[in-house]
């Protein structure tokens, strides 16, 4: 174990725990045998890093995180091998949870630069891709895949399986419970969309002429009353990585997708 570590004297660190440098690691946390950790990390007071978790550089897990808990799944079994695999940069706020996978040999996965905010729980098999914000006391189920820059408000509850797409905007509360299109704002109990996601865009970059196509686009899913093998030729035939990225999101779309209520 590396002497640049900075290890309270109160923290458990397994001796077969992987350690690189520059770690700080504060009192009462807990690293098991198999933990591999970077450099560069900062674990606040009493995170627990469970067996199968591994964290790159310069991540921050606050106060009482615990990472690669056992899925919550009746039917597991704890002696199935399965990881948590965190990528780098990413801050894990108060009481995250992030279980391991469900599945031999699975890997619930994080990647880089994430910010996941007080009591979030990412369940067993989750995918989180990069840059995404997630606020306090939002529950993942099993299997949920998020795209990169996605940002889902408090208290939102994702059904397993469901995919969020890149640049979405979850509101607050909202219920979940099928896919979430790329670049638009999905809200309420039933979840529906409600426009682009015009801020985060323009946040993002987006010039005014990837907005007009977005617009274009989203009129055709939602507004112009043509069923789906229309949509997707209407999508293909505008020759844009932008609708193109939403054809192809749809197409995945096993559990059917969110739309636009018909009363908005």
């Amino acid at each position: 174990m590396p002497l640049s570590n900075t290890i309270h004297p109160t923290a458990f660190v397994d001796p077969a725990a992987e350690l690189g440098h520059g770690n700080r690691i504060g009192p009462n946390v807990v690293i098991e045998a198999g933990v591999r950790l970077g450099d560069d990390n900062t674990l606040h007071a009493g995170v627990v890093l469970k067996a199968g978790t591994s964290l790159g550089d310069g991540n921050a897990v606050h106060e009482y995180a615990v990472i690669g808990g056992l899925p919550q799944d009746i039917h597991f079994d704890p002696a199935v091998p399965s990881t948590v695999a965190i990528g780098n940069g990413n801050v894990l706020r108060e009481f995250v949870t992030i279980n391991r996978a469900s599945r031999e040999n699975g890997v619930t996965r994080v990647g880089d630069d994430n910010y996941l905010m007080t009591g979030v729980h990412l369940g067993h098999d989750c995918v989180l891709g990069d840059r995404v914000i997630i606020a306090p006391g939002t529950g993942l189920g099993g299997f949920v895949q998020v795209a990169d820059r996605a940002f889902i408000s408090g208290g939102v509850m994702v059904h397993q399986f469901v995919h969020i797409g890149r640049f979405a905007m979850i509101g607050g509360n909202a219920k979940i419970t099928r896919d979430v299109l790329p670049f638009m704002i999905t809200d309420g109990v039933p979840a529906s969309v409600h426009g682009l996601n015009r801020v985060g865009l323009r946040r993002a970059g987006f010039d005014a002429g990837q907005m007009r196509v977005l617009k274009q686009a989203y009129q055709l899913i939602h507004r112009s009353g043509k069923p789906l093998g229309a949509i997707l030729e209407g999508l293909d035939a505008m020759a844009d990585p932008l609708a193109g990225e939403l054809a192809d999101f749809i197409r995945a779309a096993e559990r059917g997708f969110h739309r636009e209520s018909r009363a908005a």
